[in-house]
C-alpha cells in the first residue's frame, strides 16, 4: 500500500479558492472535509467536472495540500486535471468556483463540460 499523502497531483488552488474553501467547511463546523476534483464522462463536450466536499480518502488518491487546504484528485482523473487551476470567483457577473484547464481542447457554453 502507497502512502496516499506522499503523492501529489498537478492541480493548483489559488488563495482565492483556498479561502473560501476554508470559510466554507468553518461555516458547517467540519475540520474532516477535502475538496475533491474529478472528472466523468457526460456533458456536451464529453467530460464533466466534479467539485465537491468529501470526507473519504481512497488508496489511490492523490493529495496536496494549500494552506490547510486539502485538494484531492483520483488517479483516473489527473492525466485530464494536469496543470488545472481550482479558483473562486466574487463578482457581479459570477460567483462560484471555475476550473481552468489546459487539456481542455473544447468546453461547451456553460463551462462545465470539456473535450
Amino acid at each position: 500500500m502507497t502512502d496516499t499523502l506522499n503523492q501529489t497531483h498537478g492541480v493548483s488552488l489559488t488563495d482565492q479558492a483556498a479561502t473560501k474553501v476554508r470559510n466554507l467547511l468553518e461555516q458547517e463546523g467540519r475540520d474532516d472535509l477535502r475538496l475533491r476534483v474529478a472528472v466523468q464522462p457526460g456533458g456536451c463536450s464529453g467530460l464533466i467536472y466534479q467539485l465537491f466536499f468529501d470526507e473519504r480518502l481512497m488508496e489511490d488518491d492523490l493529495v496536496k495540500d494549500f494552506a490547510g487546504v486539502e485538494l484531492v484528485v483520483d488517479k483516473m482523473s489527473s492525466p485530464y486535471l494536469d496543470g488545472a487551476t481550482v479558483d473562486f470567483e466574487d463578482t457581479i457577473q459570477k460567483q462560484g468556483f471555475t476550473i481552468d484547464n489546459p487539456n481542455a481542447q473544447g468546453s461547451c457554453a456553460c463551462g462545465d463540460s470539456f473535450s
